[in-house]
């Protein structure tokens, strides 16, 4: 199958790549870098031309919250129109787990914007929703940063790796459009406090971690389990023990 990867040059695009050569098919990374831009145009006709499957990985090069809703919806739009007329047969996005229970987050506003503009095309489709990746977990904590200390949300989250992310892409992909979403989640569901104490102690940091229920997280307060998958979802195999053990440098 000739896959065609939008934003196959990032951290789940290259993995999705690598994935479907081993298994046989002919995936086509696509970015900017590659001279396909889906928000002029560029590129974009010609490189989905005998794609069976569209596969949008790529995320905002911007993000205040105007820029990022332009970004998603005009990226969506001209995507799903080029696949229709090369007569594309599958849409794979990635989106995000609670999306749409955290209006208040316009990163996330965003991403409903863009599964809206895929449910109303014409194109069949499947959206995984995952929950956020251990990769920014260090970004993440230190976003609460204060001197000494950092003060985050105990609000739950249920990082899943960015492999396990790749590998769900990549199966997706090669099967048939799901019409509808597909989530994914780690193993375990912690507040996001208590996954800063756990990086601390795997990497001696000895900075106080302070649970603050009103600590916003990219904008918006956590109230319950938003951020985690719902009854079904698919569980990643790597844990944060395992995830820590292959990417220490990144984490420290």
């Amino acid at each position: 199958m000739k896959v065609v990867v939008i934003g196959g040059s990032g951290l789940i695009g290259r993995n999705v790549v690598r994935r479907l050569v081993g298994q046989g098919h002919d995936p086509v990374p696509a970015s900017p870098s590659t001279g396909v831009d889906t928000i002029t145009g560029e590129g974009l006709a010609e490189v989905v031309v005998g794609a069976d499957v569209v596969v949008d990985v790529s995320n905002a090069p911007v993000w205040d919250d105007d820029a990022v809703m332009e970004f998603f919806t005009t990226s969506s739009r001209n995507l799903l129109a080029a696949e229709r007329d090369a007569g594309v047969g599958h849409h794979v996005a990635v989106s995000i787990v609670g999306a749409d229970r955290l209006p208040d987050s316009g990163y996330l506003r965003a991403k409903v914007a863009q599964e809206a503009e895929i449910e109303a095309g014409s194109i069949p489709y499947t959206i995984l929703r995952a929950t956020q990746f251990f990769e920014f977990l260090c970004q993440i904590v230190e976003a609460g940063a204060e001197g000494d200390s950092v003060r985050l949300s105990p609000g739950l989250i249920q990082f899943v790796a960015a492999v396990d992310v790749a590998a769900t892409v990549a199966e997706l992909a090669i099967g048939a459009p799901v019409g509808g979403r597909v989530e994914l989640g780690g193993p375990e569901a912690l507040g996001i406090d208590a996954w800063a104490r756990r990086l601390f102690a795997a990497t001696g940091d000895d900075r106080a971690v302070i649970a603050d229920p009103h600590a916003r997280y990219y904008g918006t307060e956590l109230h319950g389990g938003e951020l985690t998958p719902g009854e079904g979802a698919r569980i990643g195999k790597v844990d944060f023990h395992m995830w820590f053990a292959a990417n220490q440098q990144e984490a420290r």
